[in-house]
């Protein structure tokens, strides 16, 4: 059981951290109270922003002695409002932006450590100094943070060829809930001292450590690029065509996104600046992109393969950037979607995996499954099928208060889309989380082993419910 935190203990965090590290301006607090949505708000007595692992450490140690929640925040862009504290005011905002140090880059390991609050925009460029890459990006790669990229186990763009967050992570430092400093930033490639406590920190948003810094793996800076946009027939046969490049390209094969056609013209109607790749339009589209040492090499690779998937009726069209510019067109197109969604009026946001070769039968039948439980009812699936995940969104039927329907209804729409991925043996969250926003809906239908092996772990960490409470687990 939690407190609200009392005057004393909010002068000693105070005194503590000093002016740049403490706030209680509820002006200034107030931008970080909202999720990235805007479906959570909540409120804090004060932001603490410490400046190193030694002063996190010793606001937790205040905390738990006092009894009062943290809710650890990076760069405020979670989906399912994980960085958000409750409405009741007496949790305390835990930022982790002023600890933005990249502590060292050892080129020939191809490692870096980076401290929690370090943005991913930043850290590209910092490593790309050193001729290296690290290879995880997404939409929001301008706000994100290490610290919470680690925390929600990210993916983005490069799973089909890197991983997640968790396979670039080679060693991490936090802060325990009973304020002591793991210091796990050793890369070592062989450790059989039990569990993996940084595989357990890696994706626990947050509830069983605070993350202060982790060391990264990093891959040679990509000297050539090779991107293309596909006009397809379908989910089926873009699976084929992935099968195919998959098998005779194979590692050089960075990225494969499926976009349909209702989610280009959203882009083209809100995006200033941007048009359409090909001059016909297509039921569905496949961006992919090759990275190497060789322009010619990558262009030796594809371009036969793409000829002989045109041949083979797997392939409508097809156009290959001619530079890196209108490589960065292509991605931005499709970065851009979800900002074009928003504009589209109200939907639900469902960011759902399935085992790859039932991703088109998943984008086929869901929407088949809500319109027979809502007649009229719009849905669309976009995203990484070459690693079997996609953002399924849902739009309310035309002509109705869309913000209203989806209070009412959104509930089942979304247990209706869940039920289905589980059917499948996939995961209601691919990539961003649980947060508050499926809390429950885990709860009601993972499975019980899985809920109570998350929620023993939980207890043995945090017995006091300190860390980010009323997060992931219910």
């Amino acid at each position: 059981m939690t407190h609200a935190p009392s005057t004393s203990l909010l002068g000693e965090l105070a005194s503590l951290l000093g002016p740049k590290g403490y706030s209680a301006d509820a002006a200034a607090i107030a931008p970080w109270l909202t999720d990235w949505r805007g479906k959570f708000h909540g409120r804090a007595a004060a932001m603490l922003s410490p400046a190193s692992t030694e002063e996190v450490a010793a606001v937790v140690r205040l905390c738990v002695d006092a009894k009062v929640a943290l809710v650890p925040q990076g760069g405020n862009s979670s989906m399912v409002g994980g960085a958000t504290p409750d409405a009741s005011g007496d949790q305390l905002l835990l930022s982790l932006r002023r600890m933005n140090g990249i502590r060292h880059v050892d080129a020939a390991a191809r490692l870096a450590v980076a401290e929690a609050g370090v943005i991913l925009e930043n850290f590209h460029h910092a490593v790309l100094n050193h001729g290296l890459r690290f290879p995880l990006t997404l939409g929001g790669k301008g706000s994100a943070t290490i610290g919470g990229l680690v925390s929600t186990n990210a993916g983005g763009t490069q799973v089909l060829r890197h991983g997640t967050m968790r396979a670039l992570v080679a060693g991490i430092e936090a802060v325990l809930p009973d304020g002591s400093i793991f210091d796990g930033l050793a890369p070592l490639k062989k450790d059989n001292r039990g569990y993996d406590l940084r595989h357990l920190l890696c994706g626990a948003e947050g509830t069983l450590g605070v993350v202060t810094a982790a060391c990264l793996h990093l891959v040679p800076a990509a000297t050539a690029r090779r991107t293309a946009w596909i006009g397809v027939d379908s989910p089926e046969t873009a699976l084929l065509l992935l099968r195919r490049l998959d098998a005779a390209i194979g590692d050089e094969l960075e990225g494969f996104e499926l976009i349909p056609q209702s989610c280009l013209d959203a882009v083209l109607r809100h995006i200033p600046q941007t048009r359409a790749p090909l001059s016909d339009a297509h039921p569905w589209h496949v961006l992919l992109e090759l990275a190497g040492d060789s322009d010619q090499a990558l262009g030796e690779a594809l371009d036969p393969q793409l000829a002989a998937a045109i041949g083979a009726g797997l392939i409508r069209d097809v156009v290959i950037a001619k530079n890196e510019r209108e490589s960065d067109d292509f991605w931005r197109l499709r970065d851009s979607i979800s900002e074009a969604e928003r504009a589209e009026g109200p939907a639900l946001q469902h960011d759902i995996s399935v085992p790859v070769d039932l991703m088109p039968a998943f984008i086929a039948e869901n929407p088949r499954r809500l319109d027979r439980a809502f007649p009229g009812i719009g849905a669309l699936s976009f995203g990484h099928l070459g690693d079997g995940n996609v953002h399924h969104h849902v739009q309310p039927p035309a002509g109705v208060d869309g913000a209203a329907w989806l209070a009412d209804h959104g509930a089942a729409v979304s247990r209706i889309v869940y039920s289905h991925v589980v059917e499948l043996g996939g995961s209601i969250s691919a990539e961003h989380g649980i947060g508050q926003m499926k809390r429950d809906i885990l709860a009601e239908l993972d499975s019980p082993a899985r809920l109570s092996a998350l929620r023993g772990v939980k207890t043995g960490l945090d017995p006091a419910g300190i860390f980010n409470p009323g997060k992931l687990i219910a």
